[in-house]
């Protein structure tokens, strides 16, 4: 469902989706799912946060909660970590913080 490249296709993380999704946060352009493993799966726009390959490592476990803004997310891990990603101007690289 959505606009075509706004987070109407999942077909790329279908399988991930499967099972375990616990809450799912969206944002003007993209969709960010977080399920009970602590992972993060993404897919929408590439620069409103539907591309985290750029964080996939620190996505992979640990996180407990997400929220997002017009174009990019920000994910809170279990030790405080914030990671973030999407459009750069709206949020998404925290690298000089």
């Amino acid at each position: 469902w959505g606009g075509r490249g706004f987070g109407d296709d999942s077909s790329s993380v279908a399988a991930r989706l499967a099972r375990g999704v616990t809450t799912i946060i969206s944002n003007h352009r993209a969709f960010a799912a977080l399920k009970a493993s602590g992972e993060v799966v993404t897919w929408g726009d590439y620069f409103g946060g539907g591309d985290s390959s750029s964080v996939a490592d620190r996505l992979t476990e640990g996180v407990t909660s997400i929220t997002g803004n017009t174009n990019a997310f920000a994910a809170l891990k279990i030790a405080g970590e914030v990671v973030t990603w999407g459009d750069a101007e709206t949020g998404g690289d925290c690298s000089v913080v």
